[in-house]
């Protein structure tokens, strides 16, 4: 079974994006980069790049293994959303650090929900 983690930027997430909305239904309608998964796969978080330039990602995905540890959660794929893919100055070096780091694979994008303003 696919264990989802998706992979934002901080200040989308905390101003723009209120609660991820976009990401988590198009996890649950498996639309535009999650329709490759079954009804079985989990989203099991969300993580914020931990804000410019994501200097804290490489800690952050470090404390998301950390965490679940007890439960025996591990993601199995990392999202990375629009916010960084499409949107962040910073998405090279951002990405860069995921894939170093994550030991999974790493998939650039999650929703096709978006708006042409958002973000102006």
């Amino acid at each position: 079974m696919e264990k989802i983690l998706i992979v934002g930027c901080k200040r989308a997430m905390d101003d723009v994006c209120i609660g991820c909305s976009r990401c988590m239904v198009g996890f649950n309608r498996r639309a535009g980069e999650f329709e490759h998964y079954d009804q079985d796969a989990e989203l099991i978080g969300m993580l914020n790049c931990g804000d410019c330039p994501g200097s804290a990602i490489v800690t952050r995905l470090a404390q998301v293994n950390l965490w679940n540890k007890p439960m025996e959660e591990k993601p199995t794929k990392v999202h990375v959303a629009p916010c960084i893919t499409d949107h962040c100055p910073h998405k090279e070096t951002i990405i860069a650090k995921i894939k170093a780091k994550a030991g999974v694979e790493v998939i650039e994008g999650t929703h096709p929900y978006i708006p042409n303003d958002i973000f102006a």
